[in-house]
């Protein structure tokens, strides 16, 4: 859920021509007039100052030097093949001895991370091209150490290929069946809550292959409903509506028992890991060391307050704990995705002592340094073992800002970049160079090359094609603003004014918020606003004549342990108050009509819409919840119980919902949802509806037929937001 405006940021060229100056529509919001260019899919080569880039035709893998940024070679030319032919492709993986490479081709998305490819080897010296499996595609390969071998899995089960055996495909695993067990690739809820979509490794001399396994038949099912639909049509559906029927549990239901299982190569032999677990905890992550008897296990409580490495030998199964963070509510998800394990070191981000700080540790478990002060650190870059660096991203100068650092040995600490606001770095193999990507509230993406003491090499995108357009088009700039709260509580926010505003008039308010644990939203990045694009559709809003308002309340991000997790076993009651506050604050300036300001958010930003509206406090004329959770007790075990505990536990916080409130809503509501949503299920909105009905309350709905939790595809996008500028208009212009 909290990831949706991320992915909600169009990272598409912008391919639109551009109309009337000085003028935005929603045709312009959606079809990326405003996308701003972007440099993705950098890929370090590792130990050198090389980098690997798909070309901007998609045709090639194209080899560059960081230091100069001009090509060095091509990798891969789909024109240049010998034994298969294809006419584009999607991805790449590179071999761990860079001779070889698997090329993604007819990608199929199954969830957020996870998707099914046709996957092709190539062998970069000979241009040989082969079809990895010819039994249907596969999911999550991997290559073995050195090169020779790629297991993945299809149907749920493992596979393994062996080069210098003519590309024999052998299956290890046979137990794999859709909704009962899962090799090597997390379920529905692993993956999307704990950011990943492989749990399959080979150890360090590729003689074994370690994987977890998700026995999810004790989970219960939760079906979609599917109909025929356009832009795609599923035609099979003309008549009788289909199902998508798969496990998804609850909080507080059963989740899928885990273990970890290894696969001799030599022997054929299968074995279970002794990896000390509660019966009802997570393994987020396996991952290889450098020593082929040692694989490390990460595993989780189902409070998810403790995370603990255990080294495990795939020969003997016997494990060790290598080490423990325990933190007070909750550790934050991505620690998870951060910890970073090398040949003779490991990283771990934590926040236990109050903000999220770096631990070094030698590969025994003994800690060696610590890096941070009383700011959070929000990226690990990685380790420079040669010289002791490490390097990171920080919210050091303000909680909505970004900049990179390094830590070096000897405890001193020196700042690479030098402009305030949003900085992102992609550092090279050796840590010689990185590619650094700023933008502030009011500036598109610049991209330059920076040597490790953060001087400047080259410019390599500026965005100024982009910089001039939104001039033209007359987009205002953000202005950022705080104030203290009835509770003491100081927030911060930006807004967006009219570009002809008189401040002798009273503006309407449209409120956007998404308020969930450790999100921010008001940051001082072109990403920041509710559609990305540089807030692109807060200035269609805007020119319609609103002010436009973004406050971070109590649970969000940048600020500290203590700012963040005080919202913990009571999601959405602190929040609701703050954006309460906001409208109260907003109404005490003289040029905003307090009769006349509205709310909005998605996915988490709409309970915390409904919750506001429910408050008590009735200070929101109108409001729109896109795809909101309404009751915690439907959504999933991982999340949802890692800010509130189980139902059991904690009944009083899952009972402070949008449907105990209901009878204390006030304010015109427009519900809107996708029947396909497998995130936030539609449940969620019909059960509140029906809520609504017998609360005798008036409310609007708009359901968005086999629209999954983005709500997109053909002319979905520019729909929902007419409806929801529509509603605004219709209810807070008068």
């Amino acid at each position: 859920m909290r990831k949706l405006f991320i992915f909600c940021s169009i990272m598409l060229m912008a391919t639109s021509s551009v109309m009337a100056a000085g003028k935005i529509d929603l045709k312009s919001v959606t079809d990326g007039t405003f996308a701003a260019k972007r440099i993705s899919g950098i890929d370090p080569l590792k130990g050198t100052d090389q980098y690997a880039q798909i070309s901007q035709d998609g045709k090639q893998i194209v080899q560059y030097s960081f230091r100069t940024g001009k090509q060095t070679a091509v990798l891969f030319d789909v024109s240049n093949t010998v034994g298969e032919k294809i006419d584009a492709f999607d991805g790449y993986i590179l071999s761990p001895d860079g001779k070889r490479m698997l090329i993604r081709t007819q990608t199929e998305p199954v969830y957020r991370r996870s998707y099914k490819a046709v996957f092709y080897i190539y062998n970069m010296q000979s241009h040989l091209l082969q079809r990895l499996s010819d039994g249907g595609p596969q999911q999550v390969p991997v290559w073995s150490p050195d090169g020779n071998q790629v297991a993945f899995v299809r149907d749920n089960n493992i596979f393994l290929v062996k080069l210098l055996y003519d590309n024999s495909e052998s299956q290890v695993t046979t137990d794999g069946k859709f909704n009962h067990v899962i090799n090597g690739i997390p379920d529905w809820v692993n993956e999307e809550e704990f950011s990943y979509n492989s749990a399959l490794e080979f150890n360090a001399d590729g003689t074994m292959l370690f994987w977890t396994k998700f026995d999810e038949s004790n989970v219960k099912t939760y079906s979609l409903q599917m109909f025929r639909g356009m832009k795609p049509s599923k035609d099979e559906y003309e008549v009788y509506p289909g199902d998508y029927s798969y496990k998804y549990p609850k909080a507080g239901e059963d989740n899928a028992k885990v273990s970890v299982w290894s696969f001799d190569i030599k022997t054929k032999k299968t074995q279970k890991m002794q990896v000390p677990l509660d019966e009802d905890g997570y393994i987020p992550r396996i991952k290889r060391t450098s020593d082929p008897e040692k694989m490390v296990v990460y595993t989780m409580n189902r409070h998810q307050d403790v995370l603990t490495l255990y080294t495990v030998n795939p020969r003997s199964t016997v494990s060790q704990m290598l080490l423990q963070d325990k933190v007070s509510k909750y550790i934050k998800e991505e620690v998870v995705a951060a910890v970073t394990i090398g040949p003779d070191h490991i990283l771990m981000p934590s926040d236990r002592d109050g903000f999220m700080r770096i631990y070094l540790y030698d590969i025994n478990g003994r800690q060696q340094r610590v890096v941070g002060g009383d700011f959070d650190i929000t990226a690990i870059y990685g380790y420079d073992s040669k010289t002791g660096d490490i390097y990171y991203q920080a919210a050091a100068l303000n909680p909505h800002d970004r900049q990179i650092y390094v830590s070096h040995k000897n405890g001193k600490t020196q700042r690479l970049t030098d402009k305030e606001g949003c900085n992102y770095a992609v550092f090279s193999g050796d840590f010689r160079y990185f590619v650094n990507t700023w933008s502030d509230y009011d500036t598109p993406y610049i991209y330059s090359t920076r040597d490790n003491q953060g001087k400047v090499i080259a410019t390599n995108l500026d965005n100024a094609e982009l910089k001039k357009k939104i001039a033209d088009y007359g987009w205002t700039k953000k202005e950022t603003f705080s104030f203290t709260t009835s509770e003491g509580v100081t927030l911060d926010g930006w807004m967006v004014k009219p570009a002809n505003f008189d401040p002798s008039r009273k503006y309407p308010v449209i409120m956007f918020q998404y308020s969930g644990p450790g999100n921010q939203q008001v940051m001082n990045s072109w990403n920041a606003g509710s559609m990305g694009q540089g807030g692109a559709y807060d200035m269609y809003l805007a020119q319609q004549g609103y002010i436009v308002v973004c406050v971070d309340g109590r649970g969000t991000g940048g600020r500290g342990a203590d700012f963040e997790k005080c919202t913990y076993l009571h999601l959405g009651n602190l929040e609701a108050r703050d954006q309460v506050e906001t409208a109260l604050y907003l109404g005490t300036l003289p040029y905003v009509d307090k009769d006349n300001i509205g709310i909005w958010g998605w996915s988490y930003g709409g309970y915390c819409t409904i919750m506001s509206m429910s408050e008590g406090r009735q200070v929101f004329k109108a409001g729109v919840a896109v795809a909101p959770p309404t009751s915690y007790r439907f959504y999933d075990t991982i999340y949802t119980e890692r800010y509130m505990r189980t139902p059991n536990e904690n009944p009083e916080g899952y009972d402070d919902n949008a449907f105990s409130r209901v009878n204390n809503l006030s304010g015109a509501l427009l519900l809107c949802h996708g029947l396909a949503d497998d995130n936030v299920h539609p449940q969620n909105t019909f059960e509140y509806s029906e809520a609504l009905v017998q609360a005798d309350k008036d409310f609007k709905e708009n359901i968005y037929t086999n629209r999954n939790h983005s709500i997109y595809g053909g002319n979905t996008r520019k729909h929902l937001l007419r409806q929801i500028t529509q509603w605004f208009d219709e209810h807070l212009k008068n």
